[in-house]
């Protein structure tokens, strides 16, 4: 199933979709979903273990919103 993570800022989804393409994750940055609200507009979609991606992010200090199962 599809997810989403959501950002504070475009910067931070820049900075985590940079990480998770290095760590090998195939994920791809898109515009928020209308119907969900973020401080960003920006989000980025992944089909991966969400416990996988939530420990990257963590571990490199990027902070996210949310991740959201589409």
């Amino acid at each position: 199933m599809d997810k989403i993570i959501l950002f504070f800022s475009t910067n931070y989804a820049i900075w985590a979709n940079e990480v998770l393409e290095s760590k090998g994750v195939t994920s791809s940055m898109t515009s928020v979903p209308r119907e969900l609200s973020s401080d960003c507009g920006y989000c980025i979609k992944f089909n991966d273990d969400k416990k996988k991606i939530e420990k990257i992010l963590i571990d490199e200090g990027i902070e996210y919103d949310r991740i959201v199962e589409l």
